[in-house]
């Protein structure tokens, strides 16, 4: 039988006995620790697959201790400008043994499903709905009416005068 769990953010395919190195939990060397996370458990044929957890599934862990996992650098670089950092990390992990994979809640949680209540009639509207109206569009500007010579002239007497003057 096994099962597959998050934790920290990450997803771990886990079987009775096995040992798992995860982000640090809380926890004291020798305690249980409990995971209701569990995305899907598998035993041979039958395969339980939550949504998106399987309900009333937990997976029984003891706590072995704390490590700290591999040196991580981080290095940035940008070319042309000498511009270079160098930093790094090392995450602290919590060393975990599974014992107990506990699928039986979920079964027992599987209800029959529900008969269905019959729908209530809609009665039908008194007035067809009418189609919406179409969207306003922007009326477009009128073409603007011919211009007379003598008009625009008697509308700017300076021009009128400079013309006349350098004929």
């Amino acid at each position: 039988m096994y099962a597959v769990l998050t934790s920290g953010g990450k997803q771990y395919r886990v079987e009775a006995g096995s040992t798992l190195a995860l982000e640090r939990l809380e926890g004291e060397p020798g305690t249980a620790i409990t995971f209701d996370r569990i995305l899907l458990i598998g035993d041979g044929d039958e395969v339980l697959v939550g949504t998106p957890v399987v309900p009333g599934a937990s997976v029984i862990g003891v706590v072995l201790g704390e490590s700290r996992g591999p040196k991580l650098v981080i290095f940035k670089f940008k070319q042309k400008v000498k511009y270079r950092r160098r930093t790094g990390h090392r995450q602290h992990l919590t060393k975990v043994r599974i014992d107990a994979i506990n699928p039986t809640a979920a079964r027992k949680v599987a209800a029959p499903p529900k008969a269905e209540q019959p729908k209530a009639e809609v009665e039908p509207m008194a007035e067809p709905m009418r189609a919406s109206k179409p969207r306003a569009t922007r009326p477009r500007a009128a073409k603007p009416a011919p211009v007379d010579p003598e008009a625009k002239a008697a509308a700017k007497p300076r021009r009128a005068a400079k013309r006349e003057a350098k004929e």
